[in-house]
């Protein structure tokens, strides 16, 4: 019984401790300061478990589709996606290396994420990450579609396609 006693008074302290350190303004939630390992880990684990079962959509007709993609290339430059995360031949915005964490690198990360996650990250956003919920902006489906169909080709489009995709005219 004491044994009880003592683990539900450490309980208690720990509690107390957590609340003064958070709710006292002593974690540092500054951008410019990295997150804990044990908080980085949490956080990045919370954000694939919540897409992941989040992220049901499925696409509405092949993602393979040369105008499909071609319009999601013009849709990420015009949405200012390549500010934040790049794209074959274009810089990335001087402010996105003030964000943290950093936006990924989506022509490495392409491969890794399925269609559905793309979508729904576009359409939803990430909180605390400085991804909009495009969705919320009345972004349409179908351009969120195209957007994750371009995203999953991005690690072969070259220079001179992005260019061109991303200048055209519907």
């Amino acid at each position: 019984m004491r044994i009880l006693a003592v683990i539900g008074a450490l309980a208690i302290i720990v509690g107390i401790a957590a609340a003064v350190f958070f709710f006292g303004g002593f974690y540092n939630i500054a951008a410019t300061e990295q997150d804990s390992g044990p908080v980085a880990w949490v956080l990045v684990h919370v954000r694939e478990a919540a897409i992941d079962r989040h992220a049901t959509d499925t696409p509405p007709g092949s993602l393979d589709d040369p105008a499909t993609v071609r319009a999601g290339a013009r849709a990420y430059a015009e949405r200012g996606c390549v500010y934040c995360h790049g794209g074959p031949g274009a810089q990335w915005a001087k402010f996105s290396e003030g964000l943290n964490p950093g936006p990924p690198d989506l022509k490495e990360a392409a491969g890794e994420l399925e269609p559905r996650e793309i979508f729904w990250v576009v359409k939803n956003g990430i909180k605390m990450t400085g991804m909009p919920s495009f969705g919320a902006t009345g972004v349409s489906d179908k351009e969120i579609w195209s957007i994750a169909a371009f995203v999953k080709k991005l690690p072969t489009v070259s220079e001179a396609d992005y260019k061109a995709w991303s200048t055209a005219t519907p």
